[in-house]
């Protein structure tokens, strides 16, 4: 499908990823991030709950289902899994759900991650020169990010830039021990150099990246060059680009069948197969058959004389606060029962129709749960995705456990109490 049919999703959108990767690279100029003061030394205490693999096997069930479902031709033994999964409330008072090895970096990484997430946000929210570049935006330019983008606002595209740069980050840090790096900070500074953040850019598509960080695994194998730099092996750059192949063609079969042979429109084909060609795989079913796309943050435009990409911008900070804020967040273990997500209690109060799905990172996220609810014919009052909080009405305690289970199986770990807050300390 070329870009002309797809242009004509809407008359108010339109689908063009190389003008929608300039238009961001321009807004991501000259700073996107405004000074923000360092915290206070911040005490996180969180649960962990170490992973069961299923007999003879390293992946967990809900990991192989989604091997078999979704990764094809990817092999088990290209996986590598958490041994632990762990949930902490941040400082922002969110619950948030992680992955960690023993034998790795361990919890530090997950918490230091959304902590970096949370300081880059709140840096661009604070930054007025963006938010005055952002309000410059025509009409055209917002109709190309609604119809390129999955989140149409710009400081919705950055806040989702950053949270899958982390993403990248906390995920590869199960691969540590195949690394020279030994400290969380000089692994995230390895990463950068080594230039892992643009291969997951290129290589990766958006939904592979999402689905396998909420099931804490990993279809990559890192080799160490002589330099001392990382490098995916090679045959981890067949198998990422067979997957993202068989992603894209699968987009676009579906379009093909529905417009071709169904005599559909576009904007009717994704109204009608809403899910196959849901916000994220609709992207792929409107590319050109010739296109391989990566990331729009990794295209680089000239901007006012100079080479621009989101892509460094993000990245280059995200590490450098992530080292700094290594030294002032003190993980600590809590009792395992401090995780209670009890689904088998009385389902009759107000508390009881309210819940958290801490792996809820974007507006595909929102949409997915809500579907996930509303396909057991129970009724969503609200999903907030900075919070993480969904208020939905449940038949019974059975009903609830059942939804909780639909979640889980999706890859989304729901949480019925929110942790208590994190604590501020000073340290020595």
């Amino acid at each position: 499908m070329n870009t002309e049919s797809a242009s004509a999703t809407t008359d108010a959108t339109r689908y063009d990823r190389r003008t929608a990767a300039r238009i961001l690279a321009e807004l991501s100029g000259p700073e996107l991030f405004a000074a923000a003061r360092p915290g206070r030394v911040r005490r996180i205490e969180y649960t962990a709950t170490e992973l069961r693999p299923e007999p003879d096997s390293h992946l967990t069930f809900s990991q192989r289902l989604y091997l078999e479902r979704f990764m094809r031709p990817c092999q088990a033994d290209e996986v590598t899994s958490a041994t632990h999964r762990m949930t902490w409330t941040d400082s922002a008072g969110i619950p948030n759900t992680g992955f960690y090895r023993a034998d790795g970096l361990g919890p530090l990484v997950p918490i230091v991650t959304r902590e970096t997430v949370l300081t880059l946000w709140q840096e661009m929210d604070g930054n007025t020169a963006l938010a005055e570049r952002v309000s410059r935006l025509d009409i055209a330019a917002r109709g190309v990010l609604a119809g390129t983008t999955t989140d149409h606002e710009p400081i919705d595209i950055f806040r989702v830039g950053v949270e899958s740069a982390g993403r990248a980050l906390a995920q590869h840090a199960l691969l540590a021990q195949q690394t020279p790096y030994r400290t969380a900070g000089r692994f995230a500074r390895g990463l950068r150099d080594s230039g892992i953040f643009t291969a997951v850019a290129t290589r990766w598509f958006w939904e592979l990246q999402a689905s396998t960080y909420r099931r804490g695994m990993i279809p990559v194998s890192l080799r160490t060059e002589p330099d001392g730099s990382m490098r995916y092996t090679p045959r981890t750059l067949a198998t990422l680009r067979a997957m993202k192949d068989a992603t894209i063609g699968d987009a676009h079969r579906v379009m093909r069948r529905a417009t071709a042979e169904e005599g559909l429109t576009v904007h009717q084909a994704i109204a009608r197969y809403h899910d196959d060609l849901d916000l994220i795989s609709r992207q792929y079913a409107l590319l050109s058959a010739r296109e391989h796309p990566s990331c729009l943050a990794a295209v680089t435009h000239r901007v006012d004389g100079a080479n621009r990409g989101v892509l460094p911008v993000v990245v280059d900070h995200f590490v450098e606060v992530f080292t700094e804020l290594i030294g002032r967040c003190a993980p600590v273990a809590a009792p395992a029962d401090a995780d209670n997500d009890d689904t088998d209690g009385a389902a009759s109060g107000q508390e009881d129709r309210v819940f958290y799905v801490p792996d809820m990172t974007c507006k595909h996220c929102v949409r997915t749960i809500g579907g996930v609810l509303e396909s057991m014919d129970i009724r969503v009052e609200d999903i907030d995705l900075d919070t993480k909080r969904v208020v939905a009405e449940f038949r019974s305690p059975r009903n609830r456990a059942r939804a909780f289970e639909a979640l889980r199986d999706g890859g989304y770990n729901p949480v019925v109490e929110r942790p208590g807050p994190a604590r501020s300390v000073n340290r020595e």
